[in-house]
């Protein structure tokens, strides 16, 4: 088994940091998870970088995994979301792209799961522009997957997954706990993990002081990124551009 990740910031994991300051998220999981229920080796490839639009990832990054050897036997793809933030934007243009990678993979025999990302919406500013757009884009890439006969998991009308315990502080990413479950439903739709139950507890409910924190924090970087044509993945590749080993976890004896 050779996986294959690609896409933007939900794909690369921004949000699950670990005390390295590396980033780990739900394509890692995936990747173990594939180990650990096979008892062999994976290899794993991650090509996603923060910020991407679905046009790169769709030419170069794809570009780049179908030009891994060996080729990978399956290839996860998300993106969007990051154009879904953009003033002029429309749905179809996104299917249409995506579906360029669907008859890619399929040309190339590698194995493809379409993800649609988890919805944010609830906790954002203009979440109600973010959660219109998302449901198009979603329902159009389930349309695809149909016709295509490609697998689809469809994580954005996942509802446990919305509750605020699974994102992080950005509400924009998720948190661990949320790349956990990622994982977990992707896993289950392969065949190759159980289902998730629900699990994480909410926190405490925010204060002013917070929504004013928040927006210092988070909100201000991030229109005053765009303001200046900036993006977050400016100069950053993704962390795994060739084949890395995952083992299987070491066998205990009793």
């Amino acid at each position: 088994m050779h996986y294959a990740a690609i896409g933007d910031s939900f794909t690369e994991g921004v949000g699950d940091e670990q005390p390295d300051g590396s980033t780990r998220g739900w394509a890692d999981l995936v990747a173990a998870g594939l180990a650990r229920t096979r008892g062999e080796p994976v290899g794993y490839a991650n090509l996603a970088v923060r910020g991407r639009l679905l046009a790169p990832i769709v030419t170069d990054q794809l570009d780049a995994a179908l030009a891994l050897d060996p080729a990978p036997t399956l290839l996860t793809l998300n993106g969007g979301g990051n154009d879904m933030l953009r003033r002029h934007i429309e749905a179809p243009d996104l299917v249409a792209l995506t579906e360029t990678a669907v008859q890619r993979c399929a040309d190339a025999g590698v194995r493809l799961v379409l993800i649609s990302g988890a919805d944010p919406s609830a906790r954002l500013p203009l979440g109600g522009v973010v959660h219109r757009r998302g449901e198009e884009l979603t329902a159009g890439i389930a349309e695809l997957a149909t016709r295509y006969g490609t697998d689809f998991v469809d994580v954005f009308h996942d509802a446990e997954i919305r509750r605020p315990a699974y994102w992080s502080a950005d509400r924009l990413h998720l948190g661990p706990t949320g790349h956990r479950r990622v994982a977990s439903l992707i896993l289950a739709a392969l065949g190759e993990g159980p289902a998730p139950g629900a699990g994480a507890a909410d926190g405490p409910r925010r204060s002013p002081l917070d929504e004013l924190r928040y927006y210092r924090e988070h909100v201000v970087p991030w229109v005053g990124r765009r303001l200046r044509g900036h993006s977050s993945g400016d100069g950053r590749d993704g962390k795994h551009v060739s084949w890395v080993t995952v083992p299987p976890p070491e066998r205990t004896s009793v």
